[in-house]
């Protein structure tokens, strides 16, 4: 049985070389080629394709917000490769959590996304090696930092920096774990003691080198 895809990029002849790339193979059949975020949500509730390989720079609309919104219809069988010129961890994680099931770089040999789908259409994951290798080395640093952590600090100091690390207000933490706003200020003087920081922003600059969140991520290209 023929796998049914959805293919889109921005880019005329990338869009039409990808169409050409699975036409050549028998197994797969190309049942739409779009240009823009809107043609592509469209046909693929329109197709409902076995794969949609998507491209990280159709207009309208970033790749993580259209695979999301696809990926939250339970009724769709879709499964989705991204096709990125490039990817940081951060990005990688985020296209992770989506449930996105493949990615490759378009620097890697074309031979590569046949592969990618063929892979995830068979329910498998697929990421190519220095995309993998950038998983690995984030996963490693977050465990390496919460060991080094929990070395040094208690675990309501360490729960403190990770909501500090989020974002949040004294008066915000204090509310959220239930204790004083003074007291919430005795344990970040702790913290800044035992990690020899001087200021909020240092711990904020902190957090995301020892992987305890992620720095803002950039949309994948």
């Amino acid at each position: 049985m023929d796998i049914q895809l959805v293919v889109a990029d921005h880019h005329p002849l990338m869009l039409q070389g990808l169409g050409s790339l699975f036409q050549t193979k028998e197994e797969f059949n190309v049942v739409a080629l779009c240009s823009n975020a809107l043609e592509t949500m469209e046909a693929v509730r329109l197709h409902r394709p076995d794969v949609l390989v998507l491209a990280t720079n159709v207009p309208g609309k970033d790749s993580l917000s259209i695979a999301r919104e696809l990926l939250a219809d339970s009724l769709l069988p879709t499964r989705i490769v991204f096709y990125a010129e490039e990817i940081d961890e951060n990005q990688l994680m985020d296209t992770i959590r989506a449930g996105i099931a493949g990615i490759v770089l378009k620097e890697m040999d074309p031979q590569l996304l046949l592969q990618c789908v063929r892979k995830v259409h068979n329910g498998e994951q697929w990421m190519e090696r220095r995309a993998a290798r950038l998983s690995l080395e984030k996963l490693l640093r977050r465990e390496a930092g919460a060991r080094d952590l929990a070395s040094q600090l208690t675990p309501r100091e360490i729960e403190i920096l990770r909501l500090v690390a989020e974002g949040l207000s004294n008066k915000e933490i204090s509310e959220r774990i239930c204790i004083s706003e003074g007291t919430v200020k005795v344990h970040l003087h702790n913290i800044y003691e035992k990690l020899h920081l001087k200021s909020r922003m240092a711990l904020l600059r902190f957090a995301p080198e020892k992987g305890l969140i992620d720095s803002v991520s950039r949309p994948v290209k």
